[in-house]
């Protein structure tokens, strides 16, 4: 894998989108887009290829599962998806691993060190 992870966000909330481009960028990552919906997700992730989409499970038009879900069925090179969400990882139960996600992480607990442990590098 490269030495600087590429990373598009997904997520519907402007200013988390803008928080979270400054932390990583700043805990190195490179982040290559961010969109406020599932179907715009899907296609940035077709576009950009990037090594990493950190998908928030709730979105106003399909849900993260159902983007995961249509990234993998895609075919070619599947980025690793990182699931977030304002709710506990409890609530989902077994989907969020079901889905083959790399992991989850709570919003409130969003850091590149967190992003870095589940993504292996």
């Amino acid at each position: 894998m490269r030495g600087v992870h590429t990373i598009l966000i997904v997520d519907d909330h402007a200013d988390f989108r803008v928080i979270t481009r400054a932390l990583l960028e700043a805990e190195g990552f490179a982040v290559v887009g961010d969109v406020a919906d599932g179907t715009a997700g899907i296609e940035a992730a077709r576009v950009l290829n990037p090594d990493v989409v950190l998908l928030d499970i709730g979105l106003p038009d399909i849900d993260g599962f159902e983007v995961a879900r249509t990234l993998r069925a895609s075919g070619g090179e599947v980025p690793t998806i990182v699931l977030i969400s304002t709710r506990p990882a409890a609530e989902y139960g077994p989907r969020i691993e079901d889905i083959g996600a790399a992991g989850f992480i709570a919003k409130e607990d969003l850091s590149g060190s967190g992003v870095r442990a589940l993504i292996g590098g």
